[in-house]
C-alpha cells in the first residue's frame, strides 16, 4: 500500500500570504505615510513632555542655572524634536541626495540621544564617587572627551561618504554606531548597577532609598536594554540589507525599532524622572560648571 506524502501546502500558503502582505505594506505609499507620521506625532509628544518638564524644573529652582536635570530635559526635547521634524518630512529626508545627507539625517539625533543618556551615567558616576569620597574632577572631561571623539570619527565618517560613496564606508559607519552604543549600555550597566547595590545597603527604612533604588534600577534596565536593541539591530542591517533603516519602503522595520530604542525608553524615563528638585540645593543636585 502506497502512503500519500505529506503535503505542506497550509503553511507554505501562510508564509506566502504574510510575505505578500509584508511587500504590499512597505510599498504602499499609504503606509508608508501613516507609519512615519505616527512616528512623528510620538516623537513630538515626547518632546512636550521634556520641555514642560523642563518649564516645570526651572520655574521651581530658577536660581542654581543649568543643573544636571535641566541639561538632560533640554537634549531630550531637541532630540525627540529633531526627530519628529525628519519623520514629518519622511519623504524628501529618504529621497535626499546625496545619500550620506540621508545618513545624518537619521544618524544625528541617535548620536544625541546617546550623550542624553549618557549624561545620566555621568551623574551617577558623580553620585557614587562622593559617596566613596573618590575624586569626581576628571568624570566631566572623560564624559566631554568621548562625545567630542564620537562626533569627530562620526564626522569623518560623513565627510568620506559625502565626496566617495563607498559601500565599505558605509558598512564601518554602522559598525561605529552599534560600537558606541554597546559603550552606552555597559555604561549604564556600570553605574547604575553600582549605584544600585550602593543604595541596597541602605536601611530599609528609609522611603527615599526605596524611590531612588526603584528610579535607578528601573532607569538603568531600560537604557541598557534600549542600547542593546540598538547595538543588534545596527548590527542586523549592516550584514543584512532586507533589514535596512536607511530607506523609505521599511516602514514597519522603523516603527518597532524607533519605538523600542527611543520612544518608549524616553517616555518610560521622563515618567520616573517626573519629580521636580527639591526648593532648597541638596548634594545630589548640582549645576553643570
Amino acid at each position: 500500500m502506497t502512503r500519500m506524502p505529506l503535503s505542506f501546502t497550509p503553511m507554505s500558503d501562510m508564509e506566502a500570504l504574510v510575505a505578500g502582505w509584508w511587500d504590499d505594506v512597505n510599498g504602499s505609499s499609504q503606509w508608508q505615510d501613516g507609519i512615519f507620521y505616527t512616528l512623528c506625532a510620538a516623537y513630538a509628544l515626547v518632546s512636550s513632555i521634556a520641555l514642560i518638564q523642563l518649564i516645570r524644573i526651572e520655574l521651581r529652582v530658577p536660581e542654581y542655572g543649568w543643573t544636571t536635570q535641566k541639561v538632560f530635559h533640554l537634549m531630550n526635547f531637541i532630540v525627540n524634536g529633531v526627530r519628529a521634524v525628519v519623520f514629518g518630512f519622511h519623504t524628501q529626508v529618504f529621497l535626499l541626495h546625496p545619500r550620506v545627507l540621508v545618513l545624518v539625517l537619521l544618524d544625528l539625533p541617535g548620536l544625541l540621544f546617546f550623550s542624553t543618556y549618557t549624561l545620566l551615567v555621568l551623574f551617577w558616576a558623580e553620585i557614587y564617587h562622593q559617596a566613596r569620597s573618590l575624586p569626581t574632577d576628571k568624570l566631566r572631561i572623560v564624559y566631554i572627551s568621548v562625545n567630542a571623539g564620537i562626533y569627530l570619527v562620526q564626522v569623518c565618517i560623513w565627510v568620506y561618504l559625502w565626496i566617495d560613496d563607498n559601500s565599505i564606508v558605509e558598512f564601518i559607519g554602522k559598525i561605529f554606531i552599534a560600537v558606541v552604543s554597546i559603550i552606552a549600555a555597559l555604561g549604564f550597566l556600570l553605574y547604575g548597577g553600582r549605584l544600585f547595590f550602593m543604595l541596597r545597603r541602605f536601611p530599609i527604612e528609609s522611603k527615599g532609598r526605596r524611590k531612588k533604588l526603584h528610579e535607578v534600577g528601573s532607569v538603568t534596565a531600560i537604557c541598557f536594554t534600549c542600547f542593546l536593541i540598538r547595538c543588534f539591530v545596527v548590527l542586523l542591517s549592516a550584514f543584512d540589507t532586507d533589514a535596512s533603516l536607511d530607506v523609505l519602503d521599511h516602514p514597519v522595520l522603523n516603527l518597532i525599532y524607533y519605538m523600542l530604542v527611543e520612544i518608549m525608553p524616553s517616555a518610560l524615563v521622563l515618567y520616573i524622572l517626573r519629580k521636580l528638585p527639591p526648593k532648597r540645593i541638596s548634594a545630589q543636585y548640582h549645576p553643570i560648571r
